[in-house]
């Protein structure tokens, strides 16, 4: 277990989070964005996850080769830490100004046999993705990633011509469209906002 899964995330932090998904749904919210999901054990919002191998399960009981694992950048705003069954903010955190929901790993709670850490960020505007961790095979991944290239390009107002997109987390410069090779790493951010994950360039 990494030390950045078992520490809360700060308030106002910013981290890399991943979240599993179908194929068909990862050219959806590259799209068009994350939608709020209707329920779940922790009500409504976007469910992320700093553990890769908890995303990399998900959509449950679907076959492997229907799975893509979106890397995420998700801004955490106010955070609630839900750690037992039945907690009074279970379901209403997000009525008492709480921006995201946080599951420590191993804490015991019933809905969470895994045992690994989870997170419900309310507003689907505060995640944002940034690459794809993992995908069925090399030509989806790269379907993705150049998705991912055109949104940024309408987000930033235009592109082409040599343009350049600089990555938000490791401040690397590639043209746009362009695949991303990247490593994880720990880093200590300097804002003051805990240990995160970084991307750097290869």
């Amino acid at each position: 277990m990494g030390q950045g899964q078992s520490q809360k995330p700060q308030n106002g932090g910013v981290y890399t989070m991943y979240h599993g998904t179908s194929v068909a749904n990862a050219r959806l919210i590259i799209a068009n964005g994350f939608k709020q999901s209707s329920g779940g054990m922790l009500g409504r919002g976007v469910y992320v996850s700093c553990d890769i191998s908890k995303a990399s399960s998900y959509p449950l009981n679907s076959n492997p080769s229907d799975r893509v694992v979106l890397e995420l950048r998700v801004r955490v705003g106010r955070v609630k830490r839900i750690d037992k069954d039945n907690h009074p903010m279970q379901y209403t955190w997000s009525s008492h100004g709480y921006d995201t929901a946080w599951v420590p790993p191993n804490c015991g709670m019933k809905a969470v046999p895994s045992g690994r850490e989870e997170d419900c960020v309310f507003d689907p505007t505060r995640v944002e993705v940034v690459g794809i961790a993992k995908a069925p095979n090399t030509t989806i991944e790269k379907e993705l990633q150049q998705l991912i290239g055109k949104r940024s390009r309408r987000k930033d107002g235009g592109g082409g011509g040599g343009s350049i997109h600089v990555y938000s987390l490791c401040m690397t410069e590639t043209p746009y469209g362009a695949l991303h090779v990247k490593q994880q790493c720990w880093k200590w951010n300097q804002g003051g906002n805990g240990l995160m994950y970084i991307e750097q360039r290869l």
